[in-house]
């Protein structure tokens, strides 16, 4: 697939670049929306939305770089981010970390707020790993076509799915990862949104199940992704899943006896 959606002369727009700001835009109108609705102050909500752009593409960035850095020859390599090469961990753990200090700065629940965003976090992830598709990351281990036809997704990720591995230094057909990822966010996002209409919900069960929802499904996407990030022999996203699931199920237990209903 060619990375490059528009070219103008020395200009390039990458479909990577399109895709990740478009699961940005339509996460901070969905987290807007829900703040109205539970009448919490949108400008300030708007605010946070706009430095969590920043700082989750910053730590996405870090994180990444910082288990790849022996292969970034030219340092300044590490500031082109359009190319690919953001962690979608370190995103969370920055965000989180951010949001933290700023509901403690504004004096509002974090549990309440990160039960807002975590809807349109997942929905974000699902729309941008297709910016993964078009750079040929986040693929799986070696298939077949006719394994892939079986699948019966569309004939173009078939064709993008046939990319070279530095792992075996080969083209051949890959599995489709992003995709399964993909798939299970958005399916993740409609089971938020039903949960979230439950009138006994309390407040940070919406976190803590994202949490273990996101937690499983990359404990087993990674474990058939061929272009981990590494830390020695372990693969890093795998450690932080467990500790993903671990903590929502914890946040989940005290949610349900500790937290107040939202309505």
């Amino acid at each position: 697939m060619n990375p490059i959606a528009i070219s103008i002369g020395p200009l390039e727009i990458r479909w990577y670049a399109i895709f990740i700001l478009s699961g940005f835009l339509i996460g901070m109108y969905l987290v807007k929306k829900e703040a109205k609705k539970l009448n919490i102050d949108t400008s300030i909500i708007t605010n946070l939305c706009f430095y969590l752009v920043i700082v989750s593409i910053l730590g996405a960035r870090i994180y990444y770089c910082l288990f790849e850095f022996n292969n970034y020859k030219n340092l300044l390599d590490i500031f082109k981010i359009w190319e690919g090469g953001l962690a979608i961990h370190g995103g969370i753990i920055a965000g989180i970390l951010f949001t933290y200090f700023y509901c403690k700065k504004y004096k509002l629940n974090i549990l309440k707020i990160t039960d807002i965003i975590a809807p349109a976090l997942i929905l974000g992830q699902a729309i941008g790993r297709w910016g993964n598709f078009f750079n040929g990351e986040a693929f799986g281990p070696i298939t077949t076509l006719s394994t892939l036809k079986n699948f019966h997704i569309p004939q173009f990720i078939i064709d993008g799915m046939y990319l070279y591995s530095t792992k075996d230094h080969i083209y051949a057909y890959r599995q489709p990862t992003f995709l399964y990822e993909s798939l299970w966010c958005l399916i993740g996002f409609i089971l938020l949104i039903i949960i979230r209409k439950n009138k006994k919900l309390k407040i940070g069960m919406i976190t803590s199940i994202y949490l273990i929802i996101y937690g499983i499904e990359r404990l087993f996407v990674e474990s058939l992704r061929q272009d981990s990030l590494m830390f020695f022999n372990l693969k890093i996203a795998q450690i932080v899943s467990i500790i993903m699931i671990l903590s929502g199920i914890i946040l989940l237990i005290y949610s349900l006896k500790k937290s107040k209903n939202y309505h």
